[in-house]
């Protein structure tokens, strides 16, 4: 019997952070699921999208992954909680490494990610559409806990793959660098300083299909959101 279909609730894909991180994973590693846009209109109370993500999620965000299991429906929220429901479902799509070391290792590497670098984050916001180099040059050098941010991806990306042989984090593509992929569209946007060991992985993520198909959709969304603007006045 075929398995139900899964469907993965986003946000604008230009913006949200957090949600390329379940969708890049889902599609780079071919598990079957729809994608659900829920668009930003404003995070007030009361806004459409606060509406619409209430009914799904008791946190009022994105992403939620909606599936079935044991015949009910399920709601999944969190990108790590989402990242893990998905690597127990399906084991043979190996997205966490295989042997138990490496594995423990990305899953510190994730969660890092997932609950650190607030400077980089707060700073940065991810903003695929955007050029703005000397706004990340400026705060730089204004911003010594974005900088120190920085410099722990780059150590971290560093001893991951040169452990790992690369060419993604621990190998092949997984749960560890769909968590940072939006790091890598931040580096694209602000033209963050990056070392050539660095820069390659980075354009190796750009590259792989799941984040270049994201990627392509962001920038087909043509959806200026001045609330989630806080460098620029319009598109360019």
């Amino acid at each position: 019997m075929k398995e139900p279909l899964m469907k993965l609730y986003i946000g604008n894909r230009n913006y949200s952070s957090w949600s390329m991180r379940p969708s890049v994973l889902i599609r780079q590693t071919g598990i079957p699921c729809e994608e659900v846009v829920v668009r930003f209109d404003s995070f007030e109370p009361g806004s459409a999208f606060k509406r619409a993500i209430a009914e799904l999620s008791p946190t009022g965000k994105v992403p939620v992954l909606e599936a079935e299991v044991d015949g009910a429906r399920l709601l999944v929220w969190d990108t790590l909680a989402i990242a893990e429901f998905l690597a127990e479902r399906f084991p043979e799509r190996r997205l966490w490494p295989e042997r138990a070391a490496a594995r423990a290792r990305a899953r510190s590497v994730a969660a890092e990610m997932h609950s650190g670098f607030q400077a980089l984050r707060a700073c940065f916001p991810m903003n695929i559409e955007a050029s703005l180099p000397d706004v990340g040059a400026r705060l730089l050098a204004e911003r010594g806990d974005a900088a120190a941010d920085l410099e722990r991806v780059r150590r971290l990306w560093r001893d991951c793959l040169s452990a790992s042989g690369g060419p993604f984090l621990f190998g092949d593509f997984g749960i560890a660098d769909a968590f940072f992929a939006p790091v890598v569209m931040r580096a694209r946007t602000y033209a963050l300083p990056l070392d050539d060991d660095c820069r390659a992985y980075a354009q190796r993520v750009t590259n792989a299909p799941g984040v270049a198909a994201w990627i392509e959709l962001a920038l087909a969304e043509k959806d200026f959101l001045a609330f989630e603007e806080p460098y620029r006045s319009g598109p360019a």
